[in-house]
């Protein structure tokens, strides 16, 4: 059926959409045909359900019908839109940063939650506004952690590092669309080594933690279309905490946390790195699919050679 010939009204390029996706085994095929159809027509999801029988242009039609075969194909419906949301917030991705993952919001709670009882515990009021706090997102990619944390710490200083230069042009423009730019401070590094004469009070990072091992079994979106630098950690994936955890013990401020995400298998490989004398208050946090998802610690006073 061409696009000249077919129901091209908003309802029926939906129900186009919604089975060639479904046929395609697409998760969530309804949620991503729509999305797809916003993407194409440039309108919003009220426009879109308040007029059903609208007839589309033939250019928005094959705009929407070559998104759907790309997704068919495996592209991540990201890659496809551009944009994905985390924290509330919305960011811009591409093939060249990690796509923001629901259960790295983690990730922010509990560096939160721990920053806030660092202050209970010195008498000082929970209420964080960042005032004090410096601190560092390591591998930031999208920019998503670190724009995130600067929204919830507007006192604080905040650093980002990443070693691919084209992450960092798209942090750098996800931080000027949140009105950021003055505020981070990004650097092309491996981990912390552009950055060795600072110290932080808070050091997080979703590190790449995927093992190459595993990349058989991973999802065609991910496996096919995610940065490898980004993705792959080594042959198991938990090979770059060695050098992650012993630079921020450097680092960091005596007192000051660290906050790692984990990969799904990655806990009992990484939480023994935290047993040297220098690191205290280890705790692990689950995500919802009760997944060991971030590991944290707290820095002694004692230094790590």
């Amino acid at each position: 059926m061409s696009a000249v010939t077919a129901d091209n009204s908003v309802r029926g390029l939906l129900k186009r959409g919604i089975e060639q996706l479904r046929v395609a085994k697409v998760s969530s095929y309804t949620l991503t045909s729509e999305l797809l159809l916003l993407q194409a027509t440039g309108r919003d999801r009220t426009w879109i359900y308040s007029h059903p029988d609208e007839v589309l242009p033939l250019e928005a039609v094959d705009k929407f019908l070559a998104l759907v075969r790309r997704r068919a194909g495996g592209e991540p419906t990201q890659h496809l839109t551009g944009k994905q949301e985390f924290w509330g917030l919305d960011f811009e991705v591409s093939p060249d940063v990690l796509i923001p993952r629901p259960e790295t919001e983690h990730l922010i709670e509990v560096a939160l939650d721990r920053l806030a009882v660092r202050e209970v515990r010195a008498g000082r009021d929970p209420r964080l506004t960042g005032k004090n706090i410096t601190l560092i997102d390591i591998g930031t990619g999208s920019g998503c952690i670190a724009v995130a944390l600067a929204k919830e710490l507007p006192d604080a200083e905040v650093y980002a590092t990443d070693i691919s230069a084209k992450a960092l042009e798209i942090a750098k423009r996800n931080a000027a669309r949140h009105g950021l730019s003055e505020r981070i401070r990004f650097a092309e590094s491996d981990l912390l080594q552009a950055v060795p004469l600072l110290t932080f009070d808070l050091i997080v990072s979703n590190p790449p933690y995927v093992g190459l091992c595993e990349a058989d079994t991973l999802a065609i979106e991910v496996r096919d279309h995610e940065p490898p630098q980004a993705l792959y950690g080594g042959q198991e994936g938990y090979e770059l905490y060695g050098d992650l955890i012993l630079q921020a013990g450097r680092q960091l401020k005596p007192g000051g946390l660290l906050v790692l995400e984990l990969g799904h298998n990655s806990l009992a490989a990484v939480q023994p790195l935290l047993d040297a004398c220098a690191w205290t208050n280890v705790g692990g946090t689950k995500d919802l699919a009760g997944i060991d998802r971030v590991l944290s610690a707290e820095r002694l006073a004692t230094s790590l050679k």
